[in-house]
């Protein structure tokens, strides 16, 4: 008779998301796709990156950076979940609320519903390294409840061992 080696379990499949917008359209499908993944027992980690960094901002704080460029980059591109915009369409607001109108009617989470959904579920929200570092970001800008800031290697490696990758 001979033994058998018990079976290993079966890895918990994984997704890893970059982030690189904080147009509405682009930063719903990344947090709708997200949560739905982390609801389906997926680990998922997402990487803000440039434009995409400033969906994590508190949507209070108004001005960051320490130098006027960046602190003007802010006023021009204001951030937090509260304050996206489309990215087509947009037509002076009056696109991003009409989407926002629709989006109440049929039901849709928010983006700061979504955000905090993800969080709940478990899903890691990793701030760009060098992206804190050009816009003058400090962690007391964002949410909390992030995990530490890492660079394009981290989310590399990340990504590397990922089953679905995608970029949005």
């Amino acid at each position: 008779m001979s033994m058998e080696e018990p079976a290993a379990a079966p890895r918990q499949k994984r997704m890893a998301v970059v982030c690189w917008s904080s147009d509405l359209d682009r930063v719903w499908p990344t947090l709708i796709l997200s949560t739905t993944a982390a609801a389906s027992g997926l680990e998922v980690d997402v990487f803000f990156t440039f434009w995409g960094l400033r969906v994590l901002q508190r949507n209070e704080k108004r001005l960051t950076g320490v130098n006027l460029k960046q602190k003007m980059e802010s006023i021009v591109d204001r951030g937090g979940t509260d304050h996206l915009r489309l990215g087509k369409m947009h037509m002076g607001g009056a696109g991003t609320a009409m989407i926002k109108q629709l989006a109440k009617e049929y039901k849709v989470a928010t983006p700061s519903d979504l955000l905090g959904m993800a969080m709940d579920l478990g899903v890691r929200l990793y701030p760009c390294q060098m992206t804190m570092e050009l816009y003058g970001f400090t962690k007391e800008d964002f949410i909390d409840g992030l995990q530490p800031p890492m660079g394009a290697a981290g989310f590399i490696d990340m990504a590397a061992d990922a089953d679905i990758s995608l970029f949005i």
